[in-house]
């Protein structure tokens, strides 16, 4: 039994003093190799490593670098959305698709440009070769809140199968002209209470209005925003009257010429001065 114990341990022994001899030559081989290189080259070559380590860490921005470019990114963010009117409420992305050089991603937007809303799905293919990355917006969807403009559904509808750059320059337009029109409604509402009504409100095309003085006597003030196919938009003014018949007789050629002098007033002068001219003439009327 002792010398079972015993020759287990001579054999443990004897595998440790090849294992120590192993290592022991290893050591001898790499100091060997060492030997290849002088002082002055491994020195060199120390410093070297050194110097690519530290143009790495300036390489990666400190967080207050990144910090001042994210202020800079929502300085100019800010900037485009009062310059637009445009505004991003949410934004939601899924991946469809994923290969080496192709990714196909879903994704959906919703926000406002001034008082419009409207909501986005496209997708967007991304295709990476050796020289660089293109993408391309495909399917898109838009969805809008209807507001009575047949022109303004036509575009949206044509623009299913457009360009998303185009879409969001032509809403900036239209909007600035829709919130101008809503604006202007509201100022002569306030300014002529007794002569100027709003029949659909703020967000109608058009103003009535009525003399005090001469019942049955009203002016339509029409305001529409056409746009083209191109996405140009375009204020388009006209006057339609409703005259009672003892005034018809006796003032005909004015009220006749009433709509093309207002045509006239509007290219010299301008929407507001127009109106206010108009505005200024009908309520002094007996």
């Amino acid at each position: 039994m002792d010398s079972n114990i015993c020759q287990v341990y001579e054999d443990e022994i004897q595998s440790l003093k090849e294992e120590i001899k192993l290592l022991a030559e290893k050591y001898e081989d790499s100091q060997q190799e060492s030997t290849f290189f002088s002082d002055e080259e491994i020195l060199m070559s120390i410093k070297s490593l050194q110097r690519e380590r530290q143009g790495e860490s300036e390489g990666h921005e400190s967080a207050s670098d990144l910090k001042a470019q994210l202020e800079s990114l929502e300085t100019h963010l800010s900037f485009l959305m009062k310059l637009t009117g445009i505004q991003f409420t949410s934004h939601s992305k899924k991946t469809l698709e994923k290969t080496r050089n192709k990714t196909v991603r879903k994704h959906r937007l919703t926000g406002n440009c001034c008082s419009l809303s409207f909501h986005l799905e496209f997708q967007l293919l991304e295709m990476q070769n050796k020289a660089n990355v293109s993408a391309a917006i495909t399917d898109l969807s838009i969805i809008m809140e209807p507001r009575g403009n047949s022109d303004l559904d036509k575009f949206v509808s044509s623009e299913q199968r457009g360009s998303l750059l185009t879409f969001f320059r032509s809403l900036s337009s239209y909007a600035e002209w829709y919130e101008h029109r809503r604006y202007t409604f509201l100022h002569f509402k306030e300014k002529y209470p007794d002569i100027v009504t709003l029949p659909e409100g703020l967000l109608g095309d058009y103003i009535l209005l009525r003399n005090p003085k001469t019942s049955g006597f009203e002016l339509m003030i029409v305001w529409k925003i056409h746009i083209d196919e191109e996405g140009r938009t375009t204020p388009v003014l006209d006057l339609l009257t409703k005259v009672p018949k003892q005034v018809l007789e006796q003032k005909m050629a004015a009220i006749e010429n009433a709509p093309a002098h207002f045509r006239s007033m509007l290219l010299l002068v301008g929407i507001e001065e127009a109106i206010e001219n108009l505005v200024s003439i009908f309520g002094s009327e007996r």
